[in-house]
């Protein structure tokens, strides 16, 4: 019962992170090439609904590891991995 309740807004995480990780190499991609950036304030929301895939991308390809405010995608990702473990027992349970 928990997997066909969960089916759904899981995929649909899924899909958010993997969103963040295409929007952040996109924008990495186009700063090596010096053309048309994403909006820093459009990747941190990106990063806030999606942080798993931003941070990957982010390590991965070494996009935005220095700007300050980028600081917030590990805290995002901690936040959203501290909620799934707070909220599955009562999910699952």
């Amino acid at each position: 019962m928990a997997v066909s309740i969960l089916f759904l807004p899981g995929s649909i995480y899924a899909g958010l992170n993997i969103l963040a990780f295409a929007v952040f190499t996109h924008d990495k991609l186009m700063a090596k090439i010096n053309r048309g950036r994403i909006a820093e304030n459009s990747l941190l929301l990106l990063a806030a609904l999606g942080p798993i895939g931003a941070l990957i991308a982010m390590v991965g390809f070494r996009h935005k590891t220095h700007q300050v405010k980028f600081v917030l995608v590990p805290v995002f990702a901690v936040v959203h991995l501290l909620l799934v473990v707070w909220l599955w027992p009562q999910i699952a349970g």
